[in-house]
């Protein structure tokens, strides 16, 4: 349901934060850093392999042999990997959440893990793609053409956010159509898509996190420079406008923010779900409607679920593991459920 109530209606429910809110996002931003180093201290410690803390720290520091391979070339990448993905997916969420006027939106909205999964089975079946290298820039191509499709259909610069949603169900829908029928038909195909659609860090190397991070940067920058547009969207077009913002250049921008963040995170760890949705949702419980708190919240805390999410993954499978897209959805479906109900009830 999209929710975009009148301009007089948000003034008169949403009155300014009381001081124990920004006290409250004010002393927030240290307490959820701290979280994320801890988070990132634990990624590199545990793992599928059983290291103690000593081989660990002599991985890091000191070995280029076995616990170095173990530590470095993978837990560390799969950490910093997981760290950006992470961020562009809670940024990302957040700002398709103001975008649509819709606090249960996220990236998958707007068909662009559709498009990158469509892309990779193209890749495969129809260009003999094998490499993980490949897989991201198919990845990428597919999310970044499917972003500029709905952006065209949603009417361009006439475009609204229920345009926009109804023009990434309908490529979505299609896309995801055209994904099982190249899978069915080719069993090559379906044997190399099982693992990357169910989205994991497992592959992590330091190659694609080079390819990817120019994605992350750009996105990252120009989603944190759009909090104060898409904080006078929120207040409806007409007011928006009042206020001087340029709305047909935000939601273009926004369009693009969200589509490089998404689909370099996709390219790089497969479709995750859950991340983009459940994190700005809750971080607007407790920071208000600020876009200009939202997105360094998203930002830090969305890396804290992702590999918390894979830390889990990692040991409650042992010696294999579960990949973070699994686990992501399993805690998902849940909390899912209960925004949901929750915001049924304060409807009513």
């Amino acid at each position: 349901m999209l929710v975009d109530s009148p301009p007089e209606q948000r003034a008169e429910t949403a009155p300014a934060p009381p001081s124990k809110r920004r006290v409250l996002r004010a002393a927030g931003l240290p307490v959820s850093v701290a979280a994320l180093v801890l988070i990132v201290l634990v990624s590199i410690a545990i793992g599928a392999k059983d290291l103690s803390l000593a081989e660990v720290w002599h991985g890091l520091f000191h070995d280029s042999g076995t616990y170095g391979d173990v530590v470095v070339g993978e837990r560390l990448s799969r950490t910093v990997l997981g760290l950006l993905a992470g961020a562009a997916l809670g940024l990302a969420g957040a700002v398709l959440q103001a975008l649509t006027r819709n606090p249960l939106a996220d990236p998958g909205l707007l068909g662009i893990n559709a498009g990158a999964s469509a892309a990779v089975v193209t890749g495969i079946t129809f260009f003999g793609v094998t490499s993980l290298t490949g897989y991201v820039w198919f990845a990428f191509a597919g999310a970044a053409g499917v972003g500029a499709l709905v952006w065209f259909l949603g009417g361009s610069r006439g475009a609204t956010p229920v345009r926009l949603v109804l023009a990434g169900t309908a490529i979505s829908a299609a896309l995801f159509g055209y994904l099982q029928a190249v899978m069915i038909m080719d069993d090559a195909a379906l044997g190399r898509m099982r693992f990357w659609t169910v989205g994991s860090l497992a592959s992590a190397t330091t190659g694609t996190i080079r390819e990817v991070l120019p994605f992350f940067m750009v996105g990252t920058v120009l989603a944190l420079a759009l909090a104060r547009p898409l904080n006078a969207m929120e207040m409806g077009d007409d007011t928006a406008k009042a206020l001087g913002a340029n709305l047909n250049r935000t939601r273009a921008l926004s369009m693009l923010a969200a589509t490089v963040l998404c689909g370099a995170a996709t390219a790089a760890c497969g479709p995750i779900v859950f991340v983009g949705l459940m994190i700005p949702h809750i971080v607007r419980s407790f920071t208000g409607p600020d876009m200009r708190w939202i997105l360094p919240y998203a930002a830090i805390l969305s890396p804290v679920l992702l590999l918390g999410a894979d830390v889990l993954g990692r040991i409650v499978a042992r010696p294999s593991e579960l990949q973070v897209g699994i686990v992501t959805a399993v805690l998902g479906g849940p909390v899912f459920i209960f925004l949901v109900r929750r915001r049924r009830t304060a409807q009513l």
